[in-house]
């Protein structure tokens, strides 16, 4: 055994073995790389809320569209609950259809519209950046677009009471409120 080692250590000195990594070596590897990838993660965080904001406010927009289309086009269409005047959009018989080809989903906000005209029981906010309040407590007018958080906002972000949104005058703001918990 002792002589197998000898030849081993002859061979090297002799520069007939390459010598391989170190345990220290390798260590080090593995944490810069860990440290890399903690480093991409952190950035890309930020990169998929602002992508889920800009979807949102693609959506709200499309839904505006559409409704305004509804609207100008079949103006006998009044009082509607937000299912009715989604199916409405979606619809082929009536004058202009489908106003919307397809309803936007998403699993961090719902986007829908108010058609109850008169109906004052829902809390709908006009997004406002304020750390005290998401907003003040508005009356949508129908055909106005809102749009929903789905998820449960972190602790110190605006909207903790809140979660339905005016998109009508601020879709940018409606959005990042619903969709982050902050403008």
């Amino acid at each position: 055994m002792i002589r197998k080692y000898q030849e081993i250590q002859r061979r090297r000195a002799a520069g007939e073995i390459d010598g391989g990594f170190t345990l220290i070596e390798l260590l080090i590897v593995i944490v810069v790389l860990g440290i890399l990838a903690a480093i991409v993660v952190f950035a890309l965080g930020s990169v998929t809320q602002k992508s889920a904001v800009a979807a949102c406010q693609s959506d709200a927009k499309t839904v505006d569209v559409g409704a305004s289309a509804l609207m100008a086009e079949n103006p006998s269409i009044t009082n509607l609950t937000s299912s009715a005047f989604q199916t409405d959009m979606t619809s082929t018989t009536l004058t202009g259809g489908p106003f919307v080809k397809s309803w936007p989903s998403s699993t961090s906000y719902t986007v829908s519209i108010w058609g109850a005209s008169g109906n004052t029981s829902n809390l709908v906010y006009s997004p406002a950046a304020s750390a005290a309040t998401p907003g003040t407590a508005v009356t949508p007018t129908y055909g106005d677009v809102l749009i929903t958080g789905t998820g449960t906002p972190a602790a110190g972000v605006y909207n903790t009471t809140a979660y339905t949104y005016d998109a009508s005058t601020s879709p940018v703001e409606a959005c990042a409120f619903a969709v982050t918990g902050k403008a």
